[in-house]
C-alpha cells in the first residue's frame, strides 16, 4: 500500500467515526498524525480528499455487501440487508454518503463523477447479492432500485426512534421485492 492509500484509509476511518460535516484539513491531519500539507501533497485539495473518502467509504460498503451470505429468498435477503445496514461498517458508510448528499457535495464535481462510479459499484454488489438470494437476473435491477431507495429512506428514518414500525415497513418492502422477483 502506498502512502496516499494509507492516508486515505486513515482519513476514511476518522470520517466514519466522526462524520464528514465540518471536516477541515488541519484537525483531521492532526488526528491521524500527519500535516495538512501532506494531505494537500497527496490529494491536491480538500475537495479531492473528501471525494476520495466518500469513494473509499463506498468501496468498504460494497465489500461488506459482497461478504453477505446468500439468503434463502429475496424477502429474507431484504430483511438481512436491513439488519446489516444497522451495523458497522454499513451504518457509518451510509451516514457518510448521506452527509455528502445533504451538504450538496454529490451534485458538483469532483464528487458527482466519483459518486456515480460508487453508485454503479454499489448497485452491482446489490444485484449480485439478490441474484445469489434467488432474484431472477431479468428482474433484479427493479428489485435493487426499489430496495436501495427505500432502505436509504428507512436508514434516515431511524432518527424517529420507532424500530418496530421501521421493521414492519422493511418487511413490507421485502414482500414487495419478493413479489417483483416472481
Amino acid at each position: 500500500m502506498d502512502r496516499r492509500d494509507a492516508l486515505l484509509d486513515q482519513v476514511t476511518d476518522h470520517v466514519l467515526e466522526h462524520g464528514l460535516i465540518g471536516l477541515t484539513l488541519r484537525p483531521v491531519a492532526a488526528a491521524i498524525g500527519t500535516s495538512d500539507r501532506m494531505l494537500i501533497y497527496h490529494f491536491e485539495s480538500r475537495d479531492a480528499l473528501v471525494s476520495a473518502v466518500v469513494a473509499r467509504s463506498g468501496e468498504r460498503a460494497v465489500a461488506a455487501v459482497a461478504g453477505l451470505p446468500a439468503a434463502p429468498s429475496v424477502r429474507s435477503a431484504v430483511n438481512r440487508l436491513w439488519q446489516a445496514y444497522r451495523t458497522e461498517p454499513f451504518n457509518s458508510c451510509l451516514d457518510v454518503y448521506v452527509q455528502a448528499a445533504a451538504t450538496g457535495l454529490i451534485g458538483q464535481e469532483p464528487y458527482r463523477s466519483d459518486a456515480r462510479a460508487s453508485n454503479e459499484l454499489w448497485a452491482a454488489a446489490l444485484r449480485d447479492y439478490f441474484v445469489r438470494s434467488g432474484a431472477p437476473a431479468r428482474r433484479v435491477a427493479r428489485i435493487v432500485t426499489l430496495v436501495d431507495s427505500a432502505l436509504y429512506g428507512f436508514h434516515l428514518d431511524l432518527a424517529t426512534d420507532r424500530p418496530d414500525e421501521l421493521a414492519r415497513g422493511v418487511d413490507d418492502l421485502a414482500r414487495a421485492a419478493q413479489s417483483l422477483a416472481g
